[in-house]
């Protein structure tokens, strides 16, 4: 715990959880400089849609038509575009900060474990061809079942995934046995599906179900000696960011990074890794039958998980008419 009043939340939490910028605004990175940024498809179409950005899709652009050659399709210029855009917000992120950029695969390719090895794959050519090491760049996948074996190979390459989408402790345990690098559980997104499915309109911050997930997580991994890093997403208040200071990583908006800086008093540390250890915690034999049965039985993963899925692919597809438009 700190105990200096005069700094802020933001300056505390910096010192216990490394903070990320969850944004795609290279502005808002560039102002609160955290360690590492994570982007999505949705934040990329707002990004790309601010003028101080056009130069970047054109860039885009104009790497892409030379990458297919003369004669080939709109649809491949687009594809290849939307590529090059993800990892030229990357390179851009990266030239800010001292870490590590996430960037998403295709949502689409959610339940396809080869084509989702495959767009790793190109991506990180291209932050490699830029110079850009591959320490330095997260794959974003979902945390299907097939998302998380194209992760298993891919992290044996020594591409380091990020796994998204993550609603469940069966979700968590198989990124974890599967070697990933980080997990992003989403606190925000199980909140709002409680909220729905019970008519309760408000959690206290130590009682609001995404908290309580991530916390069930971090004790988890943390008491039986898992690698994986645990970064939670998604908020919804600024109670659950506090709840949950001590965590590995948390991706906040900035919005809330704002209020953070602006927000004076004591922050206490409520995730340690010491007291996990501790924990009288069963260990969770985890295949692929003992997954599926776990997430069929989770209503709130199934729903989030396949929402989350349709949310990005509407995304990338509003990204890719946006650059249609262009071509």
């Amino acid at each position: 715990m700190l105990s200096c009043m005069s700094t802020s939340l933001f300056d505390q939490l910096f010192q216990m959880t490394v903070v990320v910028a969850d944004t795609g605004d290279i502005n808002a990175i560039r102002k609160f400089k955290p360690r590492d940024a994570t982007t999505n498809p949705s934040l990329i179409v707002s990004a790309a849609q601010m003028k101080e950005y056009a130069p970047l899709v054109d860039e885009a652009l104009v790497w892409a038509r030379k990458q297919v050659g003369p004669g080939a399709s709109r649809d491949a210029i687009v594809r290849s575009a939307i590529d090059r855009l993800s990892v030229v917000f990357g390179l851009h992120i990266l030239g800010i900060i001292e870490g590590r950029v996430s960037t998403e695969v295709d949502a689409r390719l959610s339940f396809d474990t080869q084509k989702t090895i495959e767009k790793a794959r190109t991506l990180i050519a291209q932050y490699e061809a830029a110079g850009m090491p591959r320490g330095r760049v997260l794959i974003k996948i979902a945390s299907t079942w097939e998302g998380i074996r194209a992760a298993e190979v891919l992290e044996r390459e020594g591409i380091h995934c990020n796994l998204t989408l993550l609603f469940g402790i069966h979700q968590a345990i198989a990124c974890a046995e599967a070697g990933v690098t980080l997990i992003s559980p989403f606190v925000g997104r199980i909140l709002d599906w409680y909220k729905k499915s019970t008519g309760k309109t408000e959690y206290l911050p130590q009682e609001d179900p995404g908290v309580q997930s991530v916390v069930q997580i971090y004790e988890y991994f943390k008491h039986f000696g898992y690698k994986t890093e645990i970064m939670g997403a998604s908020f919804r208040n600024l109670g659950e960011i506090i709840e949950l200071a001590g965590c590995d990583l948390l991706t906040i908006a900035p919005a809330f990074l704002e209020e953070l800086s602006k927000s004076q008093g004591t922050l206490v540390r409520k995730l340690d890794p010491a007291r996990a250890r501790s924990l009288s915690i069963k260990r969770v034999p985890m295949d692929e039958a003992t997954f599926r049965t776990m997430h069929a039985a989770d209503r709130m993963a199934t729903d989030k998980l396949e929402e989350g899925i349709q949310g990005f692919t509407k995304a990338m597809v509003s990204l890719e008419k946006l650059v249609e438009e262009k071509v």
